[in-house]
């Protein structure tokens, strides 16, 4: 059903854009031409025009039709729940980066944060 009604789509949007070309604007673009129509130039357009409009109302209804059959084959749960339901917990010692394990342990006082690059290597003696 969906992909009749893309194909159907997709020839209404093709239509839409030859007809419009094939209008006359007031520059004088891709119009039909001169005036060895059977129809007099102003029931031509009209003509024309009618049948914009109906492809393009055919177009609009189309594209609401696609609308709803993609709103109702689509999951009800939102992406960012799905998300978070899947983040892994990083406790285990599996889920460590490649060669973590190669490290040695930082001390228990060890800084969160490396010294600045001119700060002295080892701390001063704490004077009493």
């Amino acid at each position: 059903m969906e992909n009749v009604v893309l194909t159907v789509h997709l020839i209404l949007a093709l239509l839409l854009v030859g007809i419009v070309l094939l209008q006359r604007s007031e520059g004088g673009g891709l119009g039909m031409g001169g005036g060895n129509s059977t129809m007099s130039g102003r029931g031509a357009t009209t003509a024309m025009q009618k049948l914009t409009w109906l492809l393009a109302a055919a177009f609009i209804v189309t594209s609401l039709t696609l609308t709803i059959l993609a709103a109702r084959g689509a999951d009800s749960g939102s992406v960012i729940d799905q998300i978070g339901a899947e983040q892994p917990a990083t406790d285990a010692p599996g889920d460590l980066a490649p060669g973590a394990d190669l490290l040695p342990p930082a001390p228990a006082d060890a800084p969160l944060t490396p010294p600045p690059a001119d700060a002295p290597a080892t701390p001063p003696a704490a004077s009493e």
